[in-house]
């Protein structure tokens, strides 16, 4: 009896952009324990915070509920609280965004053109992000010191009388935007430079041989190659922005004690804002139908940058 080969469950495909998959049903396998995980810590809460928005009243301690209705999201979006952590929220995103990807793009180019010690300035400029925003909060604290602080001397230099950072309303927020700008460079700096070692350097001999200046090299070739990676950057950086909260705690709460973010809580963002709804006040509805909102709005920002992405970025 002659032995018939097994059928292959596994079957290699080719994709409409001439990319060649393998389909298997073990993938499905494979898949069990990342959507275990998500289902359990990502769907289940949600589906458990959107319960909870609905409730007139909630204890959450005994999870219990009273009443049915969206007076948790009339509230929220009556209160003056919330649109002004909007408006921080906004000011981050337009301010602190752009410029830590810009930066971060910046540094990354430089340490990327560095011959000797690469390694060692990819360390030094990694280093921040696996420091405790907590520890850094509280150098910051000393840098923003009204009396001694180096912003405040570094001003100075250009004849700028010494500004409150931390403790006066008008300044609170641009104290955060710098902290911010600072604190989201590392992990960025990181994801760029892994970009940039992705490019083909036979594009680079190519570009040198037909006397292309680095400028023109940097602005036709590098950055075009590059937009994968900075399309990527920017989408998380915005989601990572708009969830703002360890900068506010730390540089603000640990600072003056008590729950508010700044003087008048005018370095409040939409994070902050539910911990303030639930850790401060107790009103776990309203927390959690700021949540839904805040998801919400975060969930068409990704889908619109998606949409645009999908127009401006080509994948070499």
């Amino acid at each position: 009896m002659k032995n018939t080969p097994k059928k292959r469950k596994s079957r290699l495909v080719e994709t409409e952009d001439g990319r060649l998959l393998i389909k298997s049903p073990m993938a499905y396998v494979y898949l069990l324990l990342p959507m275990a995980f998500l289902c359990l810590f990502v769907l289940f809460p949600t589906v458990m915070a959107g319960r909870m928005a609905f409730f007139q009243k909630y204890n959450f301690m005994k999870s219990l509920g009273t009443g049915f209705g969206t007076n948790a999201f009339e509230y929220v979006l009556h209160d003056k609280v919330f649109w002004q952590a909007a408006k921080n929220t906004g000011i981050l995103m337009a301010v602190a965004l752009p410029a830590t990807v810009a930066l971060s793009l910046m540094f990354a180019l430089l340490i990327n053109a560095i011959k000797r010690l690469k390694g060692m300035f990819q360390a030094l400029f990694f280093l921040p992000y696996v420091t405790s925003s907590i520890a850094i909060g509280a150098a910051f604290q000393w840098l923003f010191h009204s009396e001694y602080g180096y912003f405040n001397w570094f001003i100075g230099l250009f004849g700028a009388a010494p500004q409150k950072w931390l403790t006066d309303s008008s300044c609170v927020i641009w104290a955060l935007c710098i902290f911010c700008i600072w604190n989201g460079l590392a992990y960025k700096i990181v994801l760029f430079l892994a970009g940039l070692q992705k490019i083909d350097k036979e594009v680079y001999k190519a570009a040198k041989i037909d006397g292309t200046s680095p400028w023109r090299t940097t602005v036709k070739i590098t950055l075009p190659l590059l937009a994968p990676t900075t399309w990527m950057v920017s989408m998380m950086s915005m989601i990572y922005t708009a969830k703002t909260y360890n900068e506010v705690y730390s540089l603000f709460t640990s600072y003056g004690g008590g729950g508010s973010a700044g003087p008048g809580n005018n370095a409040i963002t939409l994070v902050y804002y539910i911990y303030y709804q639930f850790y401060e006040r107790q009103k776990v509805n309203y927390a959690a139908a700021a949540a839904i909102i805040f998801l919400a709005v975060i969930l068409l920002l990704t889908t619109i940058q998606r949409l645009v992405a999908k127009k401006f970025v080509q994948y070499v």
